[in-house]
């Protein structure tokens, strides 16, 4: 059973269905008006791992992830370019799908989006006005008061930081997205003004639009009630968006709303902070253009542990490919020595767990606390532990299917296996002496049998468990 990190109680908590048939979970998705990069693909990525992890358990999921397609940003950017709202986020939300897709994350059962979901919208700004928690100001905005429910701040634990108590007095915030350390009364329905153009919607306070932290709560309640199991996002939503949601949506409809709360931290580029200024905000089509192959994208962004910072550079990209290489190799050694090329569905496995033999490691390690790096270390020993050539076809096929169990959970599609031309054995005599060489830290040796090698036309490439052979 697995068990996470549960940013609300920070413990470890067991992830079950509460109702016993379906684990319902939802997850913020993106806002539709640029490419999503690499940093919003580690919590999608990292969320798809997640889902796989839960139903290769054997459980099924309701898995419900928004699109945000009315806000500040898309409203601004499609005024700039000349075009409608929806013509604008739909050509995003096409980019998107189409970078999930290359990415291998399994499409949501439900994906809403903000404007298809106005009238839910509008009726719970109905319920928290006349609920008395919030209130109408004199452009036809209404803000929820956040005085008014005693639990704001749980989730986030605004007790335990340090925050400018000067904007909390009184204090409105209009915009969508503020300053992460600014308590206030946030936007639940915002006034028509000049700048949004043709887009608003009519309701009981006059013309406008909702705010962003109301759309989540109103699709939750639409999808999932009062009571679901888990919510999902990047650490950078805990506050406000997610406290913002806790207080709208228990206001308005009672319950508890999320059981678990699963965050996943920040993505870093080079060691630092990715912006555009720097030129390190990388989508998938920049990192296509540099050479390198979504699968490996998704390689190095499902290997980092969700709460860690994942450092992410090109060099890493290098290494996955590497990587992906050996576990290709694996794999159709398993597959020579099975004798056929037959393995269950992605399906199938949810509904029968194999036996994972030397891969229950790694198993136990997604499990525990979705625990990635560890996981991906358990499958390279056990690779390593495997002498295929002593397996028996039914071993071998046994073996495939437990390591194909584990490949479906990280979502990784091995690349087809690249054919090597075998060295010849005056080639391969040198590599070995060399590697003998190398393990007595002869140095001076190794480097003469290297360049022996290298003048035979042939290059030696170190694992840390050995070597390959690759025509210069």
């Amino acid at each position: 059973m697995l068990h996470l990190f549960d940013t609300r109680t920070r413990k470890a908590q067991e992830v079950s269905a509460m109702d016993g048939k379906k684990l319902r979970f939802y997850c913020c998705g993106p806002t539709v008006y640029g490419p999503a990069h690499i940093g919003n693909f580690r919590t999608f990525v990292l969320q798809d791992v997640f889902r796989r992890v839960v139903e290769l358990g054997g459980v099924k999921t309701t898995h419900v992830r928004n699109l945000t397609d009315v806000d500040d940003k898309t409203i601004r950017d499609s005024q700039k370019n000349g075009v409608s709202l929806a013509e604008f986020t739909a050509g995003w939300t096409a980019k998107f799908h189409n970078d999930c897709e290359a990415l291998n994350c399994l499409s949501p059962h439900i994906e809403p989006s903000a404007v298809a979901h106005i009238p839910e919208q509008i009726a719970m700004v109905q319920a928290l006005v006349e609920k008395g928690h919030a209130y109408t100001s004199d452009d036809g905005s209404v803000y929820f008061r956040i005085s008014s429910f005693a639990d704001y701040g749980k989730l986030s634990h605004l007790d335990e930081r340090e925050l400018d108590l000067g904007k909390t007095a009184n204090a409105r915030s209009n915009a969508d997205e503020y300053e992460k350390d600014s308590v206030a009364d946030f936007v639940l329905w915002k006034g028509r003004r000049a700048e949004d153009g043709p887009n608003f919607w009519q309701s009981p306070w006059g013309e406008g639009r909702p705010g962003w932290h109301l759309e989540c709560s109103a699709m939750i309640n639409k999808y999932f009630g009062s009571d679901f199991d888990l919510h999902s996002g990047g650490v950078d939503l805990v506050f406000p968006h997610h406290e913002n949601e806790v207080a709208q949506s228990r206001c308005a409809c009672g319950g508890d709303f999320a059981r678990l709360w699963f965050h996943i931290t920040h993505l870093l580029v080079d060691g630092g902070k990715m912006s555009k200024s720097l030129g390190n905000m990388y989508t998938l089509e920049d990192l296509e253009k540099l050479g390198y192959k979504a699968g490996e994208v998704r390689y190095v962004l499902a290997g980092g542990y969700y709460r860690r910072p994942l450092n992410f550079t090109l060099s890493s990209l290098s290494d996955a490919r590497s990587a992906l290489a050996r576990m290709a190799r694996f794999d159709n050694q398993l597959k020579k020595a099975a004798g056929q090329d037959k393995l269950p569905s992605y399906k199938h496995l949810c509904n029968k767990q194999p036996e994972l033999g030397v891969f229950a490691t790694a198993w136990a390690s997604l499990n525990d606390d979705l625990n990635t790096p560890e996981a991906l270390g358990h499958v390279f020993s056990a690779m390593k532990a495997t002498n295929v050539a002593e397996l028996s076809a039914a071993e071998a096929q046994a073996c495939r299917e437990a390591y194909h169990f584990i490949l479906s959970a990280f979502g990784i599609v091995l690349p087809e296996e690249e054919a090597q031309e075998e060295a010849p054995a005056e080639v391969k005599v040198l590599a070995e002496q060399r590697w003998q060489a190398k393990q007595e830290k002869n140095w001076a040796e190794s480097d003469r049998l290297r360049g022996e090698i290298t003048a035979l036309g042939w290059m030696v490439k170190d694992r840390k468990d050995g070597y390959d052979l690759v025509k210069n």
